[in-house]
């Protein structure tokens, strides 16, 4: 990984939270993102739970100087919530639909 990095590349752990993924991936491996999975996400609003474990990682992965990503975002209530907690991007429908990459970089004069 450190040979990668020094090439330019980052490294982003995703799904964090689900199955293996533990607090030891975050000591032992030096990854530059962590993004949330949105199983925890989904339910922010609704389970204390989940809020507890988003604000967690969150705290813990901007201690470690690593940037978070919340995946699974839908509506704008769950992203002033993402907001409130430091997450420091989101990704889901409620930030933009998918589109096709012909239409992301087709000329615009």
């Amino acid at each position: 990984i450190e040979e990668v990095r020094a090439l330019g590349c980052s490294f982003y752990l995703d799904d964090f939270g689900s199955g293996y993924a533990s607090f030891s991936y975050l000591k032992d491996l030096p990854v530059d993102v962590i993004k949330i999975d949105g199983i925890f996400i989904k339910d922010i609003l609704e389970e204390k739970s989940s809020y507890a474990m988003v604000k967690s990682i969150t705290e813990i992965a901007h201690y470690m100087e690593k940037k978070v990503i919340a995946e699974y975002v839908e509506n704008e209530a769950v992203m002033v919530t993402l907001r409130e907690l430091d997450v420091d991007f989101a990704q889901g429908y409620g930030v933009g639909r998918p589109l096709a990459l012909q239409k992301l970089i087709q000329p615009s004069y």
